[in-house]
């Protein structure tokens, strides 16, 4: 894989560093060196606990490319929660949040909490809403950025880079955040949500829906993205949803996008994908629309949770022409006078 090029500072930390889609039904050293330009990204010794990245050239790897080739890099070490590797992929996203104008959404962008006796934490940014009224009314578009680590052995490459799962959702969520930070034209507030531990049981998710019944946030609806860096073959829409009966939130996308953006899936419905990612602890926590987008079909992509899973693999124009296609639905639905995405009545 081409490695990345980009400014690295180390700084040890006296604490250690904070920080599978499997079906679910559910270290004393000298002070740190001056800033230096490196050819490639060097892993920390593992003897150190934590560095601290310096991106002084973030705007030039905001493209859709260069984000995934970044997230999914070998140097990044397939982003297991409690690694290196994701403390990295983290920086990365906060600095990407900074220099969009994105806001911490609680003190800092860390919303922490233990996964498996581990250290971990989702990243939350916010673009609030331009409307005093309808502010109030939170949409959350999420999705995980972490990955499994290590995978079967292929050769002498044991690095589940999770290119597709889920470096791909993680990039349109930034590339999301980076165009509505922009445009402002949001009267609803977003929140921008990347989780940890999605592969240990949706625990990033979960900590994050129950953090915001306590604080008596309901939000309107959640919208999350997972796995969308292949196109799917002869279907008339783009990305299916999990979930396709239970709102009415597939066609009113489609409506506000003015296309057939979002489709059925069968198996989606036949495995429950509904109830298998980050989607589902909001849906248990606040009974609102809240689904997944996803273009893996289990029939155009091979590499699920393999170190094949690689950057090189993915469609990088289907992507940019998912996220081209996403705006429009969902600015729409941040902007109705009224809350027009409902539950379904369920026999």
């Amino acid at each position: 894989m081409r490695k990345i090029i980009f400014y690295i500072v180390m700084a040890v930390m006296i604490t250690s560093c904070t920080t599978s889609l499997q079906p679910v039904n559910q270290s004393n050293v000298p002070p740190p060196p001056p800033p230096v330009t490196v050819p490639d990204v060097p892993m920390p010794d593992a003897r150190k606990n934590q560095v601290t990245m310096v991106f002084p050239n973030i705007n030039k790897m905001t493209s859709v490319k260069k984000t995934i080739e970044f997230l999914a890099s070998d140097e990044l070490e397939g982003r297991d929660t409690g690694s290196m590797g994701i403390e990295i992929a983290a920086q990365f996203i906060e600095a990407r949040f900074r220099n969009a104008g994105v806001a911490p959404y609680f003190d800092t962008y860390r919303d922490n909490f233990i996964a498996k006796e581990k250290d971990a934490f989702n990243l939350v940014g916010v673009v609030e809403g331009n409307d005093p009224a309808l502010k109030n009314e939170i949409i959350i578009i999420g999705a995980h950025y972490d990955h499994i680590g290590n995978g079967k052995p292929v050769g002498d490459d044991v690095i589940a880079n999770g290119a597709n799962d889920n470096a791909a959702g993680t990039t349109t969520v930034l590339a999301l955040a980076d165009h509505f930070a922009k445009a402002k034209t949001n009267k609803r507030t977003l929140i921008f949500t990347l989780y940890s531990a999605e592969e240990k049981g949706l625990l990033g998710s979960k900590h994050l829906a129950k953090r915001l019944k306590d604080q008596k946030t309901t939000p309107y609806v959640m919208f999350n993205i997972e796995m969308i860096g292949v196109p799917m073959i002869k279907k008339d829409h783009l990305v299916y949803i999990s979930g396709y009966d239970l709102s009415n939130m597939p066609a009113k996308f489609n409506k506000y996008a003015g296309e057939n953006v979002i489709g059925f899936l069968p198996k989606a419905k036949e495995f429950n994908l509904f109830m298998r990612s980050d989607n589902y602890p909001f849906y248990q926590e606040f009974g609102i629309p809240a689904h997944t987008i996803s273009s893996f079909d289990f029939t155009n992509y091979d590499h699920y949770h393999g170190v094949g899973d690689e950057a090189d693999k993915m469609d990088i124009p289907f992507m940019e022409n998912v996220i081209q296609k996403l705006i429009p639905g969902l600015e729409r639905m941040a902007n109705t006078p009224t809350q027009e995405i409902k539950m379904n009545e369920q026999n």
